[in-house]
């Protein structure tokens, strides 16, 4: 009686082994053009969202403290409406921050993202 072990197994299963096995390979030095495109404009979108997200919890916590004189702390409550204010007027700063962010990078990364993108366009 011969024995045979036969396995098949599908797309999905094969996409998975790949995904596992391209984390044991070694990396090399060179990054392709399109990750460094990538790359790059990640690094655009996140400063922008970190600058962005700095505001807003600062103007969150502001308000927050004036929240805290109008109804803690009834003492301040003048003062507490004050703050408060200064508190909504920061965190309505937080998108033209991002958006101020994001175009200066922009700016700066611009050129070499379309002269990558460019070589790939010309190897294709």
């Amino acid at each position: 009686m011969e024995q045979k072990f036969e396995y098949t197994y599908s797309a999905k299963e094969k996409s998975e082994l790949e995904k596992i096995r391209k984390k044991y390979t070694p990396k090399t030095s060179e990054e392709s053009k399109l990750e460094q495109i990538k790359r790059l404009d990640k690094s655009v979108e996140s400063s922008a969202m970190t600058k962005a997200l700095i505001v807003g919890i600062i103007g969150s916590l502001i308000l927050g403290v004036g929240m805290c004189c109008t109804m803690v702390w009834t003492d301040f409550f003048v003062l507490g409406i004050i703050v408060g204010i200064i508190g909504i007027l920061v965190c309505t700063l937080a998108y033209p921050v991002y958006k101020r962010s994001l175009d200066q990078k922009r700016a700066v990364v611009g050129a070499q993202i379309l002269k990558l993108s460019d070589e790939i366009s010309g190897e294709l």
